[in-house]
């Protein structure tokens, strides 16, 4: 496949997609894309890996069609799930007499920082970095080029379970896929979804996926805090399929197409068919009850997202919550959020023809995550593949919790907190939010 050509694959709960895209021209244009039902998964990870790689299979065959392509390296994303995010530091010299540092200089220095012994159960999953700093100086993005005796890289690992990562390499690789590139998914939605202004003042980025929901701190155009909860969208299909004493399929096609987040917006007298187990003849529900079913869970998830993002302070940073993940495509939910959470909400979908819907951010935020990438990072992330993870060096203990950001500017639904809602811009607030990561 071409250079400019990736292909980003989200391995969900409910569903796997892939997106085939091209850059030119600083933009991203999607060739194909595939959708099937997702198989082996269970809260986001992989539990079956020969059932899994089935329905990447069939996934990636649907995109192929779709593309005209065919496609032999993908961008896998993972999900948050006991990630920990450590910072590193390495330094290398360049010699005796200054030189100018090139690539492989940029490669050595990121190896050093990344040397260190980790428990046998974990791995690295990615190498970011902050900073370079040549003979003192620091505040460098980019090293290269520039003359020096001595290359500082200050910067961020990013580590996890290694069954996580090795279930699901394994199932890609049983689909007969090379991984490109192990991303995780917050990361690429942060830098992607947000756009500049939200990155650098403080921003909340809720996904609501189908097996959980899982709510990011961005701040200084970096994820500061990650917490997961283990329920989304299925388990409210589930409560459907309770209480209605339906099928799966058939709750899951209701809440589709009757579902409302809030039961204040529902009507009573609005009314469908519903088949239910043991009755040969559908029952009618209101569209009310219904919402009473969808919201009584959605609170319980909410409310659960709110205690650790208001443990925090989160919710006072000015960018108030974005909202993606495929629960975020329920009539109403943008505004039920701002009246519990008490900030500005705005719904996020890609505006590619034919991926309007928030379930589709993931695998789009991961193929502009990686063709955005800048040569820097591309050499830093590269230094993985020449590190073991039994080199000598002492592990740091972890500052913050999980994942992390990245993703394209799109279309926007906004909702606004309406009546007593006052955003507090003072430096108390953004103070006490950052004094409670160092306590």
């Amino acid at each position: 496949m071409s250079s400019r050509t990736y292909v980003g694959l989200d391995i969900g709960t409910t569903s796997i997609k892939v997106i085939v895209a091209e850059k030119i021209r600083d933009q991203i244009n999607v060739l194909g894309i595939g959708n099937q039902r997702s198989e082996g998964v269970s809260r986001g990870i992989i539990v079956d890996i020969d059932r899994a790689a089935g329905a990447i299979k069939k996934a990636i065959v649907q995109a192929e069609e779709k593309s005209g392509m065919t496609i032999n390296d993908v961008i896998v994303g993972l999900p948050a799930n006991q990630l920990k995010i450590e910072p590193c530091n390495g330094m290398i010299a360049i010699g005796e007499q200054s030189r100018e540092i090139n690539n492989n200089d940029v490669r050595k220095v990121a190896v050093s920082a990344t040397t260190r012994n980790l428990p046998p159960e974990r791995e690295i999953i990615d190498t970011l970095s902050d900073e370079f700093i040549v003979d003192g100086f620091d505040g460098i993005k980019d090293p290269r080029g520039m003359v020096g005796v001595r290359l500082e890289m200050r910067g961020r690992i990013i580590t996890g379970p290694k069954t996580l990562i090795h279930n699901t390499k394994k199932a890609v690789s049983k689909a007969g896929l090379n991984v490109q590139a192990v991303i995780i998914n917050s990361l690429a939605q942060g830098q992607t979804i947000l756009d500049d202004g939200e990155q650098d003042f403080g921003t909340v980025l809720i996904e609501l996926g189908g097996g959980q929901s899982t709510a990011s701190v961005i701040h200084d155009h970096q994820l500061k805090f990650s917490t997961i909860d283990n329920e989304g969208g299925d388990f409210i299909s589930k409560d459907i399929s309770v209480v209605l004493n339906t099928s799966f399929e058939s709750a899951e096609r209701i809440k589709r197409d009757y579902g409302k987040a809030d039961a204040l917006d529902a009507s009573d007298e609005t009314e469908f068919p519903v088949d239910v187990v043991g009755q040969s003849k559908p029952v009618r529900i209101s569209e009310k009850y219904l919402a009473e079913i969808i919201q009584a869970r959605l609170d319980q998830i909410l409310d659960r997202l709110y205690k650790n993002l208001n443990d925090i302070s989160a919710l006072k940073l000015p960018g108030g919550i974005v909202l993606t993940g495929g629960v975020a495509a329920l009539p109403g939910i943008s505004a039920l959020i701002a009246d519990k959470f008490n900030t500005n909400v705005r719904l996020y979908f890609p505006n590619q023809m034919g991926l309007r819907h928030p379930s589709f951010a993931t695998p789009l935020s991961l193929v502009t995550y990686c063709a955005n990438m800048s040569e820097t990072q591309a050499l830093v992330r590269s230094a993985l593949d020449n590190n073991s993870n039994n080199q000598q060096h002492e592990e740091e203990e972890p500052v913050y919790q999980e994942q992390q950001l990245e993703t394209p500017k799109e279309s926007r639904e906004s909702f606004s907190k309406q009546g007593k809602k006052t955003l507090k811009k003072s430096g108390e607030s953004i103070k006490k939010f950052f004094n409670n990561f160092f306590d």
